[in-house]
């Protein structure tokens, strides 16, 4: 069995997967109240199933980019779990885990507004090409590399993401089963090797970085 975890944002994506079947998943908003609640939600599942920690054999995390808090909060989840119970853990982008997601067959945006002008963005190809690497991003030119394609889609959980001329959008659903099938088989980590990949540097990072 695999447990999956995202905290990257306002939302708890979580589930379980066993021999290529959801066994169980939670997709639900909870705001500010994320950090007090993901642990006991991931606990209430497993109780819930009648599936022990044990039972899982490997871990899948987004470790970012998106909310700082929220990242944290999945990552220390998830390496707990993989250093108590002792089985592998691996990391996708939430990124990746929203391009994976989509069932349309174009070119795929997945976009996170990172404010102040700036979104975490990503642009996959039909194939599954990389056009353009998970980054951290201004929306001018995001909207420059837009424009080179003939159609494309973009996908968010943003609700009010609206700064892009966009072709077509897809409100984020996570495809749990789907994530889990595509990264069952991605190389593992060592727990203590998980950090969270935010893809720029934090407020307080920035401003010693200005004054240096």
């Amino acid at each position: 069995m695999i447990l999956y975890i995202d905290t990257s944002s306002n939302f708890l994506y979580t589930g379980i997967v066993d021999k290529d079947k959801l066994v169980t998943e939670i997709k639900k908003e909870y705001g500010h109240d994320l950090s007090q609640v993901a642990l006991p939600e991931i606990v209430s599942m497993f109780e819930n199933t009648g599936i022990t920690p044990k039972d899982i054999k490997k871990i899948i995390v987004v470790n970012g980019p998106g909310s700082f808090t929220g990242i944290r909060i999945g990552i220390t989840i998830a390496k707990v779990y993989a250093w108590s119970l002792k089985v592998p853990i691996t990391t996708i982008t939430a990124l990746e885990a929203m391009a994976t997601s989509t069932t349309n067959d174009e070119i795929k945006v997945p976009m996170i507004d990172a404010r102040r002008g700036y979104c975490y963005a990503a642009i996959y190809g039909k194939n599954e090409e990389e056009y353009l690497a998970p980054t951290y991003i201004t929306y001018e030119k995001l909207q420059s590399e837009l424009n080179k394609l003939d159609s494309y889609k973009v996908i968010t959980n943003d609700k009010d993401l609206i700064k892009v001329d966009y072709k077509k959008i897809e409100a984020y659903s996570p495809n749990i089963l789907e994530i889990v099938k595509k990264y069952k088989d991605k190389k593992d980590c060592n727990p203590h090797a998980v950090n969270p990949n935010y893809l720029k540097l934090t407020e307080a990072e920035e401003s010693k970085k200005h004054v240096a």
